[in-house]
């Protein structure tokens, strides 16, 4: 005789889990790509199928029960399971024609991969592109992306991965804010400037502390943890700011500060989960990718 979870739903198990890991309906809605009401009717679902409470409910979201507590290990072995065989399936797909979904930076997707993706369109008309922008390697795992473009190595041990080169960072200003406030001459003489920073990110302060600049997130009058963002406002001439040396000397509204900063290098690396790495399309768009981004770094 069948038990309730003998014939259970994989999609009310998904949603169940989205809504135990982020607390919430309608953080699990956007992650899933769905919306607050067919979750919390897929919600109601599990539990009637099961007849118990997986959740307490409270006016800031969802608490586990008891119950729903120990269902999160073996759904979330479920979700694994169900992603493994995607992967092992589509690793022994032969064909060329399918799609590829690539991860990169939103700089890396905004400024070198739409060049890179008309010319596999050419090459490969067979072959459909979509674009992930994001920095989260984790994508790859569960085949939320075929490939990734990533300024490090990700670590984990079913990703192979090549290292393409690096690409040089360097300080720039819009000729609107050199007509304002002129350039610095010194390291020193950004004290006395506007610089475009990160909000909540710290890698800037701790570029200017490397460098014997004592400054804190309040320094920056103008913060922005978009990188694209950032990078129109300095187009823009509200401060200085950093960016990709090769981004920034492609810009016409720009112009390159040199003060002698020992500015660090981004390595670039192209990443596939290792069940894909030969598929014919995957490989293909693999190839494109690397030639398309070798002029780019050094």
């Amino acid at each position: 005789m069948d038990t309730p979870l003998d014939s259970l739903d994989w999609t009310l198990l998904r949603s169940f889990l989205a809504v135990a890991e982020t607390g919430s309906l309608s953080a699990a809605a956007r992650a899933l790509g769905s919306s607050q009401p067919t979750l919390g009717r897929q919600i109601r679902a599990i539990e009637t199928s099961l007849g118990a409470d997986l959740f307490r409910r409270h006016p800031k979201g969802f608490d586990l029960t008891e119950t729903g507590l120990a269902l999160v290990e073996p759904a979330r072995a479920m979700r694994d399971a169900v992603r493994q065989i995607g992967l092992t399936a589509a690793g022994r797909e032969q064909r060329l024609e399918g799609t590829v979904r690539i991860t990169a930076s939103e700089v890396v997707s905004f400024h070198h991969l739409p060049a890179i993706v008309a010319a596999i369109r050419a090459a490969e008309p067979q072959i459909e592109i979509e674009i992930v922008p994001s920095d989260d390697s984790r994508n790859l795992l569960y085949r939320e992306a075929d490939i990734a473009i990533r300024m490090y190595r990700p670590t984990q041990l079913d990703l192979v991965t090549k290292h393409l080169g690096d690409v040089t960072l360097s300080l720039f200003a819009a000729d609107s804010y050199v007509a304002r406030r002129g350039l610095p001459q010194s390291p020193q003489d950004l004290l006395d400037h506007d610089i475009v920073g990160y909000d909540a990110s710290p890698l800037i302060i701790e570029g200017f502390r490397a460098a014997g600049l004592a400054v804190d997130r309040n320094f920056f009058k103008t913060r922005c943890d978009d990188q694209l963002v950032a990078w129109e406002l300095v187009k823009a001439g509200a401060g200085l700011g950093f960016a990709q040396r090769g981004v920034g000397l492609a810009e016409p509204l720009v112009r390159e500060v040199t003060l002698g900063l020992d500015l660090p290098s981004l390595p670039v690396w192209l990443t596939a989960h290792q069940a894909m790495r030969h598929t014919p399309r995957i490989r293909r768009v693999w190839e494109m990718l690397e030639e398309g981004l070798r002029p780019h770094v050094s």
